[in-house]
């Protein structure tokens, strides 16, 4: 049975962005694994952060159960998510345990330090997955397997300086967009810190809203999208190859200009 990782900074990130796909890969078969690297503990502003951390790990396990989606403990605490040699062997073994055929993570270009290291540490985690001399913690064999790893749509789908960042494909979350948006309002504490910290009004309308701008870029072809860039396959496949077309078929949609402009 295949697998697909989703590797992202903190609690809820996943159901912002990722968990549309994880839920469509599972449709076709596929085992789905959810791991956040930070513990959630700054998401507050009344809460203590063992308190924070004790109540966001609980929220997020509802969320991959929601999901049907291992779930693989945080490595960290928030803003300390630092491509760092500790972090990468923790992550690295997660890899390992998994042998992921797709690891979907955040853009490379993103708001805040967080969504980019942990994107950072997931594409070379996966990078590393077959090497026996780079070890990882805990201990874990390297594996054999050819990964593609898939970066998302940054948060208001632009980059932090404000330009706009355009999806080489789109996966169609439609059918699965009530359960995505079920996992997300798992993570209860969220509501007032976003309210308050982000101006969000509610993240479950905020998530809605995410998803039908992303699918408006289809031209229509989708209600609720996610919005996906492949990464270079060098070092991680022998040529390019593209398992989430190949897995969703007519729910995924490559973004023709996108590729083009790659020529």
């Amino acid at each position: 049975m295949p697998a697909a990782i989703a590797i992202a900074a903190h609690p809820d990130d996943i159901e912002f962005v990722m968990a549309g796909t994880l839920l469509r890969l599972k449709e076709v078969g596929w085992e789905i694994h959810y791991m956040n690297l930070a513990s959630g503990n700054c998401g507050t502003l009344e809460m203590d952060p063992q308190q924070t951390r004790i109540t966001r790990a609980k929220e997020a396990r509802e969320a991959a159960k929601i999901l049907g989606a291992k779930f693989h403990a945080p490595v960290c605490d928030d803003l300390e998510v630092i491509y760092s040699v500790e972090l990468l062997r923790k992550v690295a073994a997660a890899i390992r345990e998994v042998a992921p055929t797709v690891v979907l993570t955040h853009s490379p270009q993103d708001y805040m330090e967080d969504h980019m290291n942990a994107s950072r540490l997931a594409v070379t985690a996966a990078f590393a997955r077959g090497m026996p001399n780079f070890h990882v913690s805990p201990p874990a064999k390297p594996v054999d397997c050819e990964v593609t790893v898939y970066h998302a749509m940054p948060h208001g789908l632009r980059d932090g300086l404000r330009r706009k960042v355009e999806a080489g494909a789109w996966v169609d979350t439609t059918p699965v967009h009530e359960v995505k948006r079920e996992a997300l309002a798992a993570h209860r504490s969220q509501k007032d810190w976003l309210d308050k910290s982000q101006g969000m009004d509610s993240y479950l309308i905020s998530m809605d809203e995410i998803s039908e701008a992303v699918a408006k870029q289809t031209e229509g072809k989708f209600k609720h999208a996610e919005g996906w860039r492949r990464h270079s396959h060098l070092g991680f496949s022998a040529k390019e190859i593209d398992p989430l077309a190949d897995a969703l078929g007519e729910a995924y949609l490559v973004n023709q200009v996108y590729e083009d402009g790659l020529g």
